[in-house]
């Protein structure tokens, strides 16, 4: 079962909470998030928020380095597994991407292979050395009210160990990789609306108190059509991201670093 830290009791952020809205029935047992070992149970009190957070150029700046070696070794594993060359390789890992919105999804459908070996195959090199991110994120996201939990379509296995890195694994109630967003035996990552409410029904969440970090629009919007609070997380180097220096009308809170979150936070405001 989750388990969550004990911790004081956190004030509301403020008005990007809504209310009130339907709770949320529960999921399929396929779906599952993975619990960060240590915590201790607990249900967020009435009228906290809680805190959804992307990974990848949200809370560390993987554009920088990360993304050209997950899509070297992305690009490695489809040649090794369906025995093509490289060039047909990049255009599926590319094409799959796109349709999909992970490139797992279209080697799964289109040829049979086994997920979380694709996925460890596709993440299979030394991270650590090639993170980087904001200075003092272990203080600014423990001083940040209200419970957290990873929301990524990254796999689990990368998701750890970059949190690890960072020094905030222990700072997160549960961890959600794609590997756990299946719905009736299909996967159904980020931007799919029924795999949030899913989400949020496993972790006992009501979508007006349910908060999304990201740096991905199009997942935003989804959050936002399901009655979520968002707040847009830019970098300039996330795919399209670059053309958004505007607030759209959908998120609640544009930043640019986390810093600037934990302000608003603080402030009891969010729009």
């Amino acid at each position: 079962m989750p388990v969550t830290p004990n911790r004081p009791r956190a004030q509301p952020a403020g008005t990007l909470l809504r209310g009130p809205a339907r709770t949320l029935t529960g999921p399929p047992r396929s779906l599952r998030a993975n619990r960060v070992a240590g915590h201790n149970t607990h249900a967020a009190s009435k009228g906290d928020p809680v805190w959804l957070f992307d990974l990848d150029n949200t809370l560390h700046d993987t554009s920088h380095a990360i993304f050209p070696q997950i899509d070297r070794h992305m690009t490695l594993a489809v040649q090794s597994m369906l025995q093509v060359d490289e060039a047909q390789a990049n255009t599926l890992r590319e094409r799959y991407w796109r349709r999909y919105g992970a490139t797992m999804i279209g080697m799964v459908r289109h040829h049979g292979v086994d997920a979380r070996e694709f996925l460890a195959r596709s993440h299979g090199f030394d991270i650590p050395p090639l993170i980087r991110a904001e200075r003092d994120l272990p203080r600014l996201l423990a001083r940040l009210p209200g419970r957290r939990i990873l929301l990524t379509n990254a796999p689990l296995c990368y998701a750890t160990t970059v949190l690890r890195h960072l020094g905030i694994l222990h700072l997160f109630d549960s961890l959600w990789g794609i590997e756990e967003m299946q719905l009736h035996g299909e996967f159904r990552p980020k931007p799919s609306r029924s795999m949030l409410r899913h989400v949020l029904a496993r972790e006992g969440v009501e979508a007006h108190r349910a908060i999304l970090i990201e740096d991905t629009l199009d997942n935003l919007r989804a959050a936002r059509a399901i009655g979520m609070g968002t707040v847009y997380i830019h970098h300039p180097h996330t795919p399209f991201g670059g053309r958004h220096y505007r607030r759209p009308g959908y998120v609640d809170l544009r930043i640019n670093n986390l810093r600037q979150l934990l302000l608003h936070a603080s402030a009891r405001f969010l729009v």
